[in-house]
């Protein structure tokens, strides 16, 4: 059987997501000063329908990190109280991360971006000392849960089975149609 109008209402929930989830990234850079979005996560965002034997996947793909981005990760110390990372799964001081990974993380995002402080004589700091200083902070205190994805997923996912519903019978009945036309 046709399944074009199920097909087509698979790839419109697909898409609507990741053009959400790519707004909602580009609210929170602007938020803290930022005049471009963009950036490694928000380039990696895509999705695929995959469609075998009537088996339909929707898949959505994005940087590894995007999960903490999304989730939020609890600090070793102290957590942001007034956000959802204190319920996230992920936290520092686990052993479930990779040592000095945060670290090297934020010092090769440094020079990518060329950013630095001034210290007190207000000479350049070295990108190591920044990304420590902010590594060290990151890991006590946490990541605030910025929710980019799933809440356009879960906005999404609560009217895809009507969608759902009406494409397939959409197709059901295109495919009615052509049975009685041969």
């Amino acid at each position: 059987m046709l399944t074009k109008n199920l097909e087509q209402t698979l790839n419109k929930f697909g898409a609507y997501v990741v053009k959400q989830s790519k707004e909602n990234l580009a609210k929170d850079v602007n938020k803290y000063g930022s005049n471009k979005a963009g950036g490694d996560l928000d380039n990696s965002i895509e999705y695929t329908l995959d469609v075998e034997s009537n088996l339909f996947l929707v898949d959505f793909l994005m940087e590894d990190y995007g999960i903490f981005v999304d989730k939020g990760v609890r600090g070793k110390t102290s957590t942001y109280p007034e956000t959802r990372s204190s319920l996230s799964k992920f936290q520092y001081g686990s052993g479930n991360f990779p040592k000095d990974g945060l670290t090297k993380g934020l010092q090769s995002w440094l020079k990518k971006k060329r950013f630095q402080w001034r210290n007190k004589l207000g000479q350049f700091m070295s990108y190591e000392s920044m990304s420590y200083l902010m590594a060290r902070s990151i890991y006590n205190k946490g990541l605030k849960a910025n929710l980019f994805f799933s809440t356009p997923f879960e906005q999404a996912l609560k009217n895809l089975p009507k969608e759902m519903n009406e494409s397939f019978a959409l197709d059901i009945e295109n495919a009615i149609i052509l049975g009685v036309k041969k």
